[in-house]
Formats: C-alpha cells, sequence, structure tokens
C-alpha cells in the first residue's frame, strides 16, 4: 500500500494506491496551512480504508519546485514516515505528476508545458512530451520569458493568460496521479530532497560590523 502526498503548492493532497489503483484520495480545503492539514488528510485517508500506518510498504512525496515552508512540510514527514515505519520513500518532481494527467486529458496528442506558481511575478516550469515525460526543465523565470503557445497545466496558466494562452487541466498537482506516477514507473524516483530551484528568503546573519 503506497501513500502519497504533495505539498509543493498552497494545497495538499493525499492519496492510497493499493497497487492496482488509488483507493483514496483527499485535498485540503485552506491554502498555505501545510503543517495543520498534512497529518489529518493522512489519518483521514487511512481511516476511509480502515487502514493503519503499519499497514503502509511506501511512501511518495512531491520534491517541488514550491516554496520552502510547504515542501519542508511534506518532505519532512515522508522522511520520518521512513524511518518510523522502515519503508522506502520516494521523490517525484511536483510538475511531472501533474504532466502525466494532462497529457492523458490531452489524449497523449501534444506536447505541453506545465507552469506552477512561483511568486515574485515567476513561474516554476517544464516541459514534455506527448506522454508526458519531460524533456526540459524545471526552471524558474518570469511568465513572458517563457511565453508559449502550447497547452499548459498548472496553476501559472490561470495566473499568466498573457503569457499562456492555452489552459489545459489540471491546475493543481494530485497525489492519486503522483502515486500512479511511481506504481506504473512513469517518473523518475529521486530521494526526498527538495527542488528548490531558489534559495530561501531567510539568510542566516552576517557577521557584524564593528562600531568604530
Amino acid at each position: 500500500m503506497l501513500l502519497a502526498f504533495d505539498t509543493a503548492t498552497p494545497y495538499v493532497s493525499v492519496a492510497l494506491h493499493d497497487g492496482d489503483e488509488v483507493v483514496a484520495e483527499v485535498r485540503s480545503q485552506e491554502r498555505m496551512r501545510h503543517g495543520e492539514q498534512l497529518a489529518p488528510l493522512i489519518a483521514r485517508v487511512l481511516e476511509e480504508t480502515g487502514l493503519v500506518r503499519q499497514d503502509l510498504t511506501a511512501l511518495a512525496v512531491g520534491t517541488g519546485p514550491g516554496p520552502f515552508t510547504g515542501l519542508r512540510v511534506g518532505l519532512v514527514t515522508a522522511r520520518t514516515l521512513s524511518l518510523v515505519l522502515e519503508v522506502p520513500a520516494y521523490g517525484v518532481c511536483t510538475l511531472d505528476a501533474i504532466a502525466l494527467e494532462a497529457a492523458e486529458g490531452l489524449g497523449y496528442t501534444s506536447e505541453l508545458v506545465v507552469a506552477t506558481d512561483a511568486r515574485r511575478k515567476e513561474v516554476y516550469l517544464a516541459a514534455y512530451d506527448e506522454r508526458g515525460t519531460r524533456v526540459s526543465g524545471p526552471v524558474v523565470d518570469r511568465p513572458d520569458s517563457v511565453a508559449t503557445d502550447l497547452p499548459v497545466a498548472g496553476e501559472g496558466a490561470l495566473l499568466y493568460p498573457g503569457a499562456f494562452a492555452r489552459p489545459v487541466a489540471p491546475t493543481l498537482p494530485s497525489a492519486g496521479w503522483l502515486a500512479r506516477a511511481v506504481v506504473e514507473e512513469r517518473v523518475e524516483l529521486t530521494d526526498p530532497e527538495p527542488r528548490y530551484l531558489r534559495r530561501p528568503d531567510a539568510a542566516v546573519p552576517g557577521e557584524r560590523k564593528r562600531v568604530s
């Protein structure tokens, strides 16, 4: 039983996959409250399926790119559960999971792009072939610098319609698709380490200057 979750966007998504299909999936209702919502959502999908944490055999977590705080919540949770339950934890680029769902929605007929909100009037972006396999990226850039006529999934397409004129579903990552990506071996699997692409805003204070 695979538990998958993603905290790389303003909403938390959690799902369970039994090896054949997704058996439970939930998404948070509130934005930007990753720390308060992830654990209850994990408990909810386990309760819905009548399982306990000891029934889990593997974990999958979205590695971003995304904001520092949200990513940290998901990745720390994945590493902690992996250690406690003695099960493997796999990292998946969040944009890859979005791309797989978008590719299926397009009938595997078109190349596509995934763009998510990076704040600061920028987007996280990667390009994919018709099957949803990543061919370049991810990068962080201004929308006008990466504008495209290809179909664009992700929240960035809605935030910057001038740069991305062909928005397609989904807007947010699905933990169910993240789980499918792992089970079906359709994405690169990594250690559960963050893809920040940008240094955190917080910085270690420099050495104090002497007062002369």
